[in-house]
């Protein structure tokens, strides 16, 4: 019994194949033939290309226009060269040239030469003479000797203000009691400049010897 109801089973489904196949063997042989061409006529219609313009949009500028025929202008000459010539001034005389010209100044006259003054030196006065400075007991000792060149100053009234060593001896203990024995007691004959008793340097030397 089971047999049986196995061979139905296959029957119905072998059917069932066939069937499908059939299906598709026609589908296969509408695409082929010229009917399914026709059914896609009749089902879509005509077909209508229709070309639509591009519009111009408002952003962009329009087309400059062209530029303006102008004539070239005609070729620069320049204008040619006059030459004027003027006639020379005359009314100028050679006398008024000669009055329009100022002289020149006059030199201013010489200054007259400064006349120098006369000056007379110091000199020994004979009722005081220049005394002879005392001989250091040291330098005689040591046996110093030498002179001693001084730059005294004599006023008007004869005395030494200042005496200065100009010339030394080489001892320094001649020449101290030589400026000490100027300033000390000497007395001279003032100097004059232009006959008046005038202040001035003198020289005079001092000679120290071991004999006196």
């Amino acid at each position: 019994m089971v047999l049986n109801e196995d061979s139905g089973f296959f029957t119905r489904r072998s059917l069932l194949f066939f069937v499908i196949v059939g299906i598709h063997a026609a589908l296969v042989w509408v695409l082929n033939s010229e009917l399914s061409s026709k059914l896609v006529q009749l089902i879509g219609g005509p077909m209508e290309t229709t070309i639509i313009e591009e519009l111009q949009t408002e952003d962009e500028p329009p087309p400059p226009p062209p530029p303006p025929d102008i004539d070239a202008p005609p070729p620069f000459v320049p204008a040619p060269d006059i030459a004027i010539a003027f006639a020379p001034d005359t009314t100028t005389t050679a006398i008024q040239a000669v009055t329009n010209a100022r002289p020149p100044p006059a030199a201013p006259p010489p200054a007259p030469a400064a006349r120098a003054p006369v000056v007379v030196l110091p000199k020994q006065d004979p009722r005081r003479g220049i005394t002879q400075p005392e001989y250091p007991p040291a330098s005689r000792r040591a046996g110093e000797a030498g002179t001693v060149q001084l730059r005294v100053y004599v006023l008007e009234n004869g005395r030494v203000r200042e005496a200065q060593v100009s010339a030394s001896s080489g001892f320094p203990r001649l020449d101290e009691a030589a400026v000490r024995e100027a300033t000390r007691a000497w007395r001279f004959v003032p100097g004059t400049q232009d006959g008046k008793p005038a202040a001035m340097w003198h020289e005079i030397k001092v000679t120290f010897r071991l004999t006196d």
